[in-house]
């Protein structure tokens, strides 16, 4: 079995594993819109509404990843893990957001719209960036080659900077710094624990191709670094 990132690079359709994590995942954006359409008293449930409205986007863009884009196995630990954590943050973001603690009313304005303006270029950046590679390799000549084009061209892991800057706008919605550390521990494990790994199993994979590549191609930040 091919380990990278913490995760199994082989190839397996993964079916139970992959339905039991759309459960789960659109179990806890309904337990989002309970809270924010009526099951708990909230100070501010227009803005807690709207953020349930970026946990369905982001769980429409997680049933494309599973069913379309993502032909590795998918074990049930990895399942288990990452609903968790996707349980923390969407209820804890809707439930920040809608002033369950501090009690406030925040009106909507300029950050409000820099916020959702991150998290729709952020969705676009990784969901997009992942469809045009998975157009790609759908070609025979694709076989065996690493994919280099696209919003690819301009980081290796576009799709990587898509998701943080997508968390930092829903992050900023909420109008609590506690949201903020959701990105953070993101961006850290992208930096220093999934893009090394993942580089070591492309660079073993793709040789001197993915080796030029990474080159004269920013891993992360595009155009930065």
């Amino acid at each position: 079995m091919s380990q990278s990132g913490g995760v199994s690079r082989d190839h397996a359709l993964s079916i139970g594993p992959k339905l039991g994590f759309a459960l789960l995942h659109g179990s806890i954006v309904m337990v989002c819109a309970w809270i924010a359409f009526g099951g708990v008293t909230l100070s501010d449930p227009k803005r807690a509404q709207i953020l349930v409205l970026v946990a369905a986007l982001y769980f429409a863009r997680h049933l494309i990843t599973l069913f379309i884009l993502l032909k590795r196995n998918v074990a049930w630990s990895e399942v288990l893990g990452l609903s968790a954590f996707m349980a923390v943050f969407e209820i804890g973001f809707t439930l920040l957001g809608g002033g369950a603690f501090s009690g406030q009313l925040i009106p909507f304005g300029g950050l409000d719209i820099i916020a959702v303006t991150l998290i729709l270029v952020g969705s676009w950046l990784n969901t997009w960036s992942e469809l045009q590679r998975w157009k790609w390799k759908k070609h025979s000549s694709s076989k065996g080659r690493a994919y280099t084009l696209g919003l690819f061209s301009h980081s290796m892991h576009i799709n990587y900077f898509g998701d943080t800057v997508m968390f930092s706008g829903w992050a900023m919605l909420t109008h609590s710094l506690v949201a903020f550390v959701i990105p953070l521990v993101m961006t850290v494990g992208f930096v220093f624990y999934h893009i090394p790994a993942l580089d070591t199993y492309l660079l073993q994979r793709y040789g001197a191709e993915f080796k030029a590549y990474s080159e004269k191609t920013a891993k992360f930040i595009p155009y930065l670094y």
